[in-house]
């Protein structure tokens, strides 16, 4: 292994560069390793190629260094690992670079969210005269073991649950596009608030949305895909599911004095899904409803309201509920229960997707 074995340490490297003695003392604590490669350097190491490295790099969203030594041994593991999976054949090297970029996408939202709000509110000064920054080492020094641990456990879970729904699909071309019900659930008149409250006050309101719709949809079985600050996208596998989260969300910040009002679209077809987002015609559908549903009301397509028939979560009418009900009493039998109702709505066309048929979807009385 070449190392290049100029400067003095960490801190006469940020005294060189002017960058900020405690900012490389934490980097050192939280990456473990001190700087000692270039990206040449650590590219070498490795035994990969500087094209490819650079490809990695990118990947996982690091900005580019020129040749500046800022890599540390863990960077040089890091491709070595990649590149063999590549060479053992586990991997393509497109793969690879999609499960770099995959990982850096997902942790570069984590890392953000535990230093802007989680990191901040603790490393408040505890006494008079003290500064942040005094405080801030010894706490990330306690906190990085179990927030390291915590998060492998939430990966491990995570990849359980999702290898047992690709395990699942009938077909290897079902582990791919899978008929699926999607849903979007967006604050009514976001635009307007924003330029009425407060930035603080409209971040606390965009995180209790996103955290409250979480909720949710985990809790009820469905897998939030992202958040998009007034919008959340999920996923569920079947329609009833979905339905129940839906109206639960329309349900739950209707009793929150503080939200805004709530609306939902959903369609039910074969999705494609792709480093954990979801594509197709059945989301750009199920965004369209979200976009023409009443306030406090949830849109569903055709084919999502024919599947909640399907499983007898839905009477295909009320008059054929009521025809059911009749017969059953006739007979002395319980009469079929739903636990929803469908409403047909004015056909219409949509941008980009014809002439849709939206089902209005509400709870039905005595479901």
């Amino acid at each position: 292994m070449t190392v290049d074995d100029s400067g003095s340490g960490e801190d006469a490297q940020g005294a060189d560069s002017g960058e900020d003695p405690l900012a490389l003392r934490l980097e050192g604590l939280i990456l473990g390793a001190e700087r000692r490669y270039t990206p040449f350097q650590a590219a070498r190491s490795a035994g990969v190629s500087m094209e490819l490295a650079s490809r990695f790099w990118r990947a996982m969203g690091f900005a580019d260094i020129g040749q500046a030594k800022a890599l540390t041994e863990a960077d040089v593991l890091a491709l070595r690992r990649l590149a063999g999976l590549v060479e053992a054949g586990l991997l393509s090297e497109a793969m690879a670079v999609q499960v770099a970029r995959s990982t850096g996408q997902t942790t570069a939202r984590l890392a953000e969210w535990q230093i802007d709000s989680f990191l901040e509110g603790l490393t408040e000064p505890p006494e008079p005269g003290m500064t942040r920054t005094e405080v801030t080492y010894p706490i990330v020094e306690l906190l990085l073991p179990e927030l390291e641990e915590f998060l492998v456990y939430v990966w491990r879970r995570q990849l359980a649950a999702s290898a047992g729904r690709v395990v699942q699909a009938a077909d290897d071309e079902e582990m791919v596009d899978r008929r699926l019900a999607v849903g979007f659930a967006d604050l009514v008149g976001f635009t307007r608030l924003t330029r009425r409250m407060e930035e603080e006050e409209l971040g606390e309101l965009v995180e209790a949305f996103e955290t409250t719709a979480a909720d949710l949809v985990a809790a009820n079985g469905g897998r939030l895909i992202k958040t998009l600050g007034d919008e959340v996208l999920y996923a569920v596998d079947d329609a009833g599911t979905a339905a129940e989260i839906a109206l639960r969300l329309i349900e739950t910040m209707a009793h929150d004095e503080t939200m805004p009002e709530l609306r939902v679209g959903m369609a039910f077809g074969t999705v494609t899904t792709r480093m954990g987002d979801v594509f197709g015609t059945t989301v750009n559908l199920a965004s369209r409803l979200t976009s023409i549903a009443p306030k406090d009301a949830v849109l569903v397509d055709t084919a999502f309201a024919e599947e909640l028939i399907r499983t007898q979560d839905a009477p295909s009418s009320e008059a054929e509920a009521a025809e059911e009900a009749a017969a059953a009493e006739k007979e002395g039998e319980e009469p079929p229960t739903y636990r929803f109702a469908l409403q047909p709505m004015w056909q219409r066309p949509v941008r980009g997707l014809g002439v849709v048929e939206p089902w209005l979807l509400t709870r039905r009385d005595g479901g």
